[in-house]
């Protein structure tokens, strides 16, 4: 692929260290999650508590609360931004992962919910308050997609498999 007649396209094909990067950066317990106001069409980002489980893949929990959760019942098509600013140097040379995902909610009677439970709260124990209300659902994100910058000319595609 090429961004113009004369330029090759500088985003290259992930290698073992792109997808190691990447890897860790799944690490990071928390994201931003982009999705579509389902009133007025405008791109909405929320910050959001995150977790790459074992069994179930990327997953969160939301309360029916919060924007973004009627946002995705009503459009699941939303990205995930992963990534965070060191202490010193120009904050775009930081490693950063954009994932395009497909947002599923995850009904409180699948027979997977007890283990991602269980599983949530060993990542994330303060959630023990929360966890139970009747609002909260968790979530999986599917991959559909993703782009990792690796800082300045390490631009790599990466696909659900790379994930």
């Amino acid at each position: 692929m090429t961004t113009d007649a004369n330029r090759p396209d500088p985003i290259q094909p992930p290698d073992a260290e792109a997808r190691a990067l990447a890897q860790s950066l799944l690490t990071l317990g928390h994201a931003a999650l982009a999705w579509t106001d389902p009133d007025t069409g405008t791109p909405g980002i929320s910050r959001i508590t995150f977790a790459r489980d074992p069994a179930e893949g990327l997953l969160t929990l939301l309360s029916a609360l919060a924007h973004h959760h009627r946002a995705l019942k009503a459009n699941p098509d939303c990205a995930l931004m992963l990534g965070e600013v060191g202490g010193k140097g120009d904050p775009m040379t930081h490693p950063r992962l954009m994932i395009r995902t497909q947002a599923a909610f995850i009904a409180p009677e699948d027979p997977a919910h007890p283990a991602i439970r269980a599983r949530w709260l060993d990542r994330n124990p303060k959630a023990q308050i929360y966890i139970d209300l009747p609002d909260f659902s968790f979530v999986r994100l599917t991959p559909v997609s993703a782009l990792l910058n690796g800082g300045f000319a390490r631009a790599f595609r990466l696909t659900p498999n790379d994930l």
